[in-house]
């Protein structure tokens, strides 16, 4: 076995054993940072192909940007410290079967192609990605690109979703609580509910 592959092996090992912890924490601030080492992860398989800009990219989007703002969700509704209720078995048991029926899929994509080594030369430099990236013909990248920025766009509004709360109704017959009333004010809403 040679160092390539050692280091393959070691950095695929990284990404599924972050990414399965990432899924499996009942805290949801720690589901959040196993995401951001899965991601790294990924980004350091990008540096070991020596494609150095798309790892930049991994890093700045993914790494900076969706899950910076995930962490920032969190703590804007309050609940990084508490534990995620258990799923239900059914939910787990469909979990697992599509995990199952992935890596089937994939192992009879592997089998049902023959992939072989290319032999050309591995030319991506950044002029070249920046110019497949703004191209809009044959071989461009230019939806993808936009695509990228919608991503953020919706990361954001589910930031923003995620911390509204909604106002809590000081009528306890509504579904609210007593809390936001004082003890004086509750007895005069009792009595006058009472007239009623």
């Amino acid at each position: 076995m040679t160092a390539s592959q050692i280091i393959f092996y070691i950095l695929a090992a990284f990404i599924l054993g972050t990414a399965i912890l990432s899924v499996t924490t009942t805290k949801i601030f720690r589901s959040a940072i196993w995401l951001l080492f899965s991601l790294i992860g990924i980004a350091g398989l990008y540096f070991w192909l020596e494609v150095e800009f798309i790892a930049a990219v991994q890093i700045v989007v993914y790494v900076g940007g969706i899950v910076v703002l995930i962490i920032f969700s969190i703590f804007l509704t309050q609940q990084s410290g508490k534990e995620m209720p258990t799923p239900p078995m059914l939910r787990s048991i469909a979990s697992v079967l599509a995990v199952l029926f992935g890596f089937a899929l994939t192992y009879f994509l592997i089998y049902k192609n023959d992939f072989k080594a290319g032999d050309k030369s591995f030319d991506w430099s950044v002029n070249k990605i920046g110019n497949q990236m703004l191209a809009t013909g044959e071989n461009g990248y230019a939806l993808p690109f936009e695509v990228v920025s919608i991503l953020l766009l919706a990361a954001m509004v589910g930031c923003i979703v995620i911390a509204i709360k909604a106002p809590a109704s000081p009528n306890p017959a509504l579904g609210g609580t007593t809390d936001a009333l004082g003890p004086d004010n509750l007895k005069t809403q009792i009595e006058s509910e009472t007239v009623l």
